[in-house]
């Protein structure tokens, strides 16, 4: 079916094409009459995804080639949005509030370009047919007027309330956190109308706000009680007739690396050294292909979840914990079963010699990746005395870490060094903590050995010739290169070879900006305009790590991909792999790599949303209190700033009071029309918490320098409103101790009256 719908889309997209009837279009592709009512169905299909159009006149034609694009709609908090299409020209495509015409965040849209892109700006369209509605149910917040109730959705790219008559709301009250199905979607001038399928609780309860997000992005949260069933089952050891069948490693020296809080240990690695000091690596992975077979209850939940999801309070596992924390967690001490790659490495981080198999291992430690860099980095004593028969090993783990780390950089692999947050939150889900997580050499040891054992195994399954699942990175689209190269420009860089692009051009320009106040800026700019990673039945090469063969083999416990892939392979290695399995992959892996992938971004898009919505939780805990902060972007409506635990709030150009700003967008800069003053990109600053709000996910500063009236007007009002709501929380929390809020700093307050003395700019 794909490979057909491709040979229609190739010829529709041909220039000497012109639209045809259907009859005509069968007729010229030679389609039998036995055939036609099939080849219906593929022409209807495409039409159904955007593919192709079909005029007033019933002929057919490609939709790009006619002004159309299909994609998918990303809605704008201000009401506007983007259509982000699967296959455009004129890349992302702006589409004002009046040309949306009923479209929601995450539907798939077909949309008529009406003004083609120009300079830096996008291209402009108007949604004409919604292809198919992503947001069935809707998670927010109940409130009733008069006679009929509405419901204000969490996520702040669903645009309008959604109406719900009196006798549909399962008598939910105000300020309830509810699930609506909807029942009529939005049209141009009309808001969607639902029913209340469920009531999550009241919105302030512990709990109920990562919940809502479980809601709202479909995550399935609890087991059926047949997947639990049939995991209570596995036993929780392993049997001799088992271990027979296998190579035995359990004298092998090994370890598993991770975090402090981790549970699901699907990893452990091995190292030696041999004869003319090459390195032999043993990446051992938990075998749960073992435990959950084809088509069973376990199987079949694992599929549909796609991916593990991790929150800052609770993670929500692939598999039941069971299998999770139970046999297939590589625990130390424990006898387990595993899918071993032995990999012997030359000084030069080259594979000269690997070997695939199943095996039975026992873990030695279960090591933190603490722990690693304080024996590698700081020399520990204690740890160093604790651990005396493994710390070789590991001084040679860093060694050989680095040697593919360099191995890498040589070929252009992209190495972005994005910070991320290590939230912290108590028994509640409160966040008490956030700051950088740390990304030392304990990190990079498993990470280089992860990757390398996934393009072994990937390489090796690739020229087997057999069905696989790839993790594909596919090249950027010149057309946004291009655009990305009009940026760099502004900086002072370009990126060579922008047509045949190669990623070492793009690592070249990360470099050359290390360090630098725009390096943020220009590492997001870039990243934004690279495709996304995805998996894949096809093999292509992976773009972002400069690597023609790769896969994921690594997280059987909390990735379906890595499960799939460890059951051909052993199917293969042990000779059972015939045509009829051939075929049955080959059907099931298109429709598999695309739920897959589908999950994974849905797991990832949720875990921001609860990032962002924990971290605007925390920042309400220190209104009125002042930070030190960089510049991390400027646009027309004001300065983003970023804090040192990675929360960023933005300064809005109307609370700047000292003069009146002038964007400048080559440079990227605001400048002050009367004083001259110049805010750049990485500028030091000290700004103030004004606003955090957790519904929008939004955090305001000031800068410390501009408390004027309109700060004041917050400080009685919208201060002292959210002052009354933490106290009313804090009064039931100060029974197990828990600190009130502190009042804003006097200082400040001082500040705003004119009290306080008014520093001299000099930015």
């Amino acid at each position: 079916m794909e490979i057909r719908k491709e040979k229609i889309l190739g010829f529709m997209n041909e220039k000497s094409y012109q639209p045809l009837l259907f009859d005509e279009l069968a007729t010229v592709l030679d389609v039998p009459s036995e055939d036609r009512e099939a080849f219906r169905q593929v022409i209807d299909e495409l039409e159904a995804d955007g593919h192709i159009i079909k005029t007033r006149k019933n002929r057919y034609g490609a939709s790009g080639r006619m002004g159309f694009a299909a994609g998918r709609f990303q809605g704008n908090e201000r009401g506007y949005g983007f259509v982000l299409p699967d296959n455009s020209e004129h890349g992302d495509i702006f589409i004002q509030t009046e040309n949306i015409n009923g479209a929601m965040h995450g539907d798939r849209v077909l949309v008529k370009v009406i003004k083609i892109q120009h300079g830096n700006k996008s291209a402009e369209g108007e949604i004409v047919k919604i292809l198919s509605r992503a947001n069935e149910k809707i998670v927010g917040v109940f409130e009733k007027s008069g006679s009929f109730g509405f419901v204000i959705p969490d996520h702040r790219k669903i645009k309008g309330d959604i109406f719900i008559p009196l006798d549909k709301t399962m008598n939910a009250k105000p300020h309830q956190k509810v699930v609506v199905e909807i029942t009529r979607y939005p049209e141009s001038n009309r808001n969607a109308e639902g029913r209340i399928v469920e009531i999550l609780g009241d919105k302030d309860d512990d709990g109920i706000d990562v919940l809502s997000i479980i809601k709202a992005y479909n995550i399935p949260y609890e087991f059926p009680e047949e997947v639990l069933e049939e995991a209570r089952k596995i036993p929780q050891s392993i049997t001799d007739e088992e271990i027979e069948k296998r190579r035995d490693l359990r004298e092998l020296a090994m370890v598993t690396i991770d975090g402090e809080d981790a549970r699901d240990l699907d990893d452990a690695v091995s190292l030696e050294i041999i004869e003319n000091g090459v390195y032999r690596l043993g990446v051992h992975i938990a075998d749960v292909s073992y435990y959950v077979k084809e088509n069973s209850a376990l199987d079949k939940e694992a599929v549909k979840r796609g991916t593990s999801v991790y929150f800052p309070d609770r993670v929500i596992p692939m598999l039941p914990k069971e299998l999770s924390n139970g046999i297939c967690s590589l625990n130390a001490k424990e006898d387990r079963l595993a899918f071993s790659v032995i990999m012997d490495i030359d000084n030069l981080g080259r594979v000269v010699n690997h070997e695939i198999f199943e095996s039975v291992i026992h873990v030695d430690e279960r090591m933190t990746y603490t722990d690693v860099y304080k024996i590698l980095e700081e020399n520990d004593e204690n740890l160093i005395a604790r651990y005396e028969p493994l710390v070789p090993m590991f001084r040679n783990m860093k060694e050989l870490a680095l040697i593919l780390a360099k191995k890498r950089s040589i070929r252009g692999a992209i190495d972005f060094d994005f910070e991320e947050a290590k939230i912290i939150v108590d028994e509640h889900g409160k966040p008490v903590e956030i700051k950088k997580y740390e990304m030392t050499i304990a990190n990079k040891i498993i990470e280089e050995f992860m990757l390398l054992c996934n393009e072994t195994v990937s390489e090796h399954f690739y020229w087997a010739n057999i069905p696989f699942v790839y993790r594909i990175h596919e090249d950027p689209e010149p057309e946004k290169i291009i655009r990305l190269n009009a940026f760099l420009f502004n900086f002072g860089q370009r990126i060579k070879g922008p047509n045949h692009i190669h990623p070492r051009a793009l690592q070249d320009v990360l470099t050359r900006i290390k360090g630098t106040p725009q390096e943020r800026l220009i590492s997001t700019m870039m990243l934004r305009s690279l495709q996304k990673a995805r998996y894949s039945y096809e093999h292509e090469w992976h773009f972002g790590l400069a690597a023609n063969y790769y896969s994921h083999f690594t997280s059987t416990i909390r990735r379906y991909p890595d499960l799939i892939i460890h059951r051909i392979m052993k199917e293969y290695i042990n000779g059972e792999f015939d045509e009829n399995r051939n075929r049955h992959y080959m059907n099931i892996l298109p429709e598999i790599t695309k739920q897959c992938s589908e999950r994974e971004r849905n797991a990832e898009e949720a875990e921001r949303d609860c990032d962002d919505l924990k971290k605007a939780e925390y920042m309400l805990e220190h209104l009125g209190e002042q930070f030190t902060g960089v510049i991390s972007n400027i646009t027309s409506f004001g300065i983003f700033v970023e804090l040192d635990n990675t929360i960023e709030g933005m300064i809005k150009l109307s609370s700047m009071y000292d003069d009146y700003y002038i964007y400048d967008e080559k440079q990227y800069c605001l400048i002050g029309e009367n004083t001259g003053n110049i805010y750049r990109i990485g500028d030091v600053v000290d700004v103030i918490v004004v606003r955090s709000s957790p519904e929008t996910r939004q955090i305001e500063f000031m800068f410390a320098d501009d408390l004027g009236r309109d700060f004041l007007n917050y400080i009685n009002a919208d201060y002292n409103s959210k002052k009354n709501h933490i106290s009313d929380k804090n009064n039931k929390d100060n029974s197990d101790g828990r600190k009130n809020k502190k009042s804003v700093n006097k200082h400040i307050i001082a500040h705003v009256t004119g009290k306080g003395k008014r520093r001299k700019k000099s930015r």
